[in-house]
Order: structure tokens, then sequence, then C-alpha cells
């Protein structure tokens, strides 16, 4: 089986996955400490990381019902995310793959997201479309392989998950603001307000910088009792923009690739009104389950099983974006 740990973020998370994709485990602990500051403190994270790996490793291994020597190879996330997060990761996976003698398999973040697609019971196979929004990425990428993809747009300022959490702390509601907005947003109307979707950003790139600005601008406008008094009917529009800015460029995507197939991705994923959107484009769809869309390990050995395993890796590294290095 293959061992994983994922460290990006403020999720603790390890997985034993065979090399058929099977799940046998996929553990992921939620530090819920970061509400009270309102986002991720990255010093925070990275000591909760410390506390949790070995209970977080020891639970995988028990529901999985195997022992360190049912593991044929360690998986790690490498980057991108925070690193002091991601360091505590790859020194744990370091450790364990070298007291046992087992190659180690360092893992990009965004690579396991798409390869969340690849795990059982019914893999999604190459070629398709893949859109992956999460609270630091945006992006859809044509996927022909499963090591790799190509990226065809991006955001140019905030990422979706980003823009959910950004705007939930305008319209005063906690941290992680994803959920929290959808549950106000259902019962608000999604027409009352019309937010924009930059709708003329050219090709296939996002931008939600002016749509997080519009909505700050329709607060301050309403006052703050107009704005308490609104503040479903403020989400329910404010998330109507963001699922339309992604479905615009998904749609747009189909007809210039002409891939008849797609994946969606990252944690903005669990989004149920983004899921029922994209199920309404015609295509076949891949959406997994919400505990694979959000921070998980289960996705990072997926994607190592397409990665070439390192023997000599004492010297790797953890990346904050950009280029993986030793």
């Amino acid at each position: 089986m293959i061992l994983a740990i994922e460290t990006s973020c403020d999720d603790t998370c390890a997985a034993l996955v065979t090399r058929d994709g099977e799940i046998r485990a996929n553990v992921i602990s939620s530090q819920g400490i970061h509400d009270r500051y309102g986002g991720v403190v990255p010093e925070v994270a990275a000591r909760h990381h410390l506390e949790l790996m070995n209970p977080v490793l020891d639970d995988a291994l028990r529901t999985a019902g195997a022992g360190l020597d049912d593991v044929g190879l360690v998986a790690v996330t490498q980057g991108p995310g925070l690193v002091g997060a991601l360091l505590v990761g790859v020194a744990t996976a370091k450790g364990i793959a070298a007291s046992r003698g087992l190659p180690l398999a360092p893992v990009d973040h965004l690579q396991g997201h798409v390869a969340a697609n690849f795990l059982g019971p019914e893999p999604f196979e190459p070629p398709f479309l893949c859109l992956i929004a999460s609270g630091g990425h945006t992006f859809i990428a044509r996927v022909e392989e499963h090591d790799g993809y190509t990226v065809l747009g991006t955001t140019l300022d905030d990422a979706a998950g980003e823009a959910f959490d950004k705007g939930a702390r305008l319209l005063g509601l906690p941290y992680p603001g994803g959920p929290a907005l959808q549950r106000l947003a259902e019962e608000g109307d999604p027409a009352a307000f019309d937010f924009p979707i930059a709708a003329r950003v050219a090709g296939l790139d996002f931008s939600f910088a002016g749509l997080k600005t519009a909505l700050l601008y329709k607060v301050r406008d309403l006052g703050e009792e107009g704005a308490a008094e609104r503040r479903a009917d403020l989400a329910a529009a404010y998330q109507r923009a963001i699922v339309e800015a992604l479905a615009l460029r998904v749609e747009r995507a189909l007809e210039r690739t002409g891939l008849e197939r797609l994946a969606v991705g990252g944690g903005v994923a669990a989004n149920g009104p983004l899921r029922e959107r994209m199920a309404g484009l015609g295509v076949p769809l891949r959406i997994p389950p919400r505990e694979l869309c959000t921070d998980n390990a289960a996705m990072i050995a997926s994607a190592a099983r397409y990665v070439a395993p390192l023997r000599d890796y004492l010297a790797l590294d953890a990346y904050a974006t950009g280029e993986r290095g030793l």
C-alpha cells in the first residue's frame, strides 16, 4: 500500500491507498482553531501539525487494519502551500521512509486534486477537462495523462475559495467562509443583486477581485442596518456570481478544446450550487465525494502512483509556490 501525508494548510491528513486506487483509510483532522483569527495563521498551523501528525497516522493505520510492514511507498505533499506546515509532513514522510528503507514520492498538491478523480471504485480516466477551484488556486486544465496536465486558464487575482472567504467576512460570517455563506444563501434570492462575473476577461482566465469589491461597495451603500436585513440576499447573489464565473469559463473551455468530459475538484467543488450548475452543462461529469474535494491524503496517494519515487530524498525540501525542487 501507499502511505500518504498531506499538510499543505491547516488539515493534518494521512491515507492508505492500494496501487490500484482503493482507499483503505483517509483520515482528515481539521485544526478548527483558525476561525478566531479570521483565517489560517501559518505558525499556528505548523505547530498543530506537529501535535496531530502521529495520532493521525496511527488512526489511518488502525482504520486500514495495516501496519508499516504493509507499506511499500511513502508519499507526501511537497508544495505548494504554507512552507512551515509542509515541512512537518515532509520531515515525517522522510523519517518513516528512511527508517523502513522505503522509496518516497513527492507530490504536487494541485496534481493531487486532479488525481482525486483517478481513485476507485469508478476512476475517471483521461482525457478530460478539469476545473480546480480551492482557497488558494483556481484554474482550468486539459488532462491527457495521469501524471500531469496543461493549464488553459487561471485566476488573475483571487482564487474562488478566497473570494468565498472574503465575501463571508464582509457579511460577518465565520471562517471558513464558504460553507457558512452557502448556508446563508439558501435563505436569500440569488437575483436580488447583479454582481459582476468578469465576463469581459479574455480567454479562460478568471478574476474575482472586482466581485469582492462590488460586494464591499454594496454593503457600504446599504448601510449597517440595511446590509443586515438583506444579508441572505447578498450572500445568494454573491455566491451565484462566483458559480457563474466558473461555469462561463468551463463552457468556453469545453467549446474551444472539443473535450466532452468534465471533472471538478478542490474545496469549492463541495459547494452545492456549483455542483448543480456543472451537472447542467450536458457533458459526462465527475465530482469526487466532498471528503476528496477538500485537502486530503488519499488524493496525494493517487497522484503518487504516477510519480517516479525517490531513493535519495533526505535533501528533499518543500516549496510554497512555483517549481518543485530538491
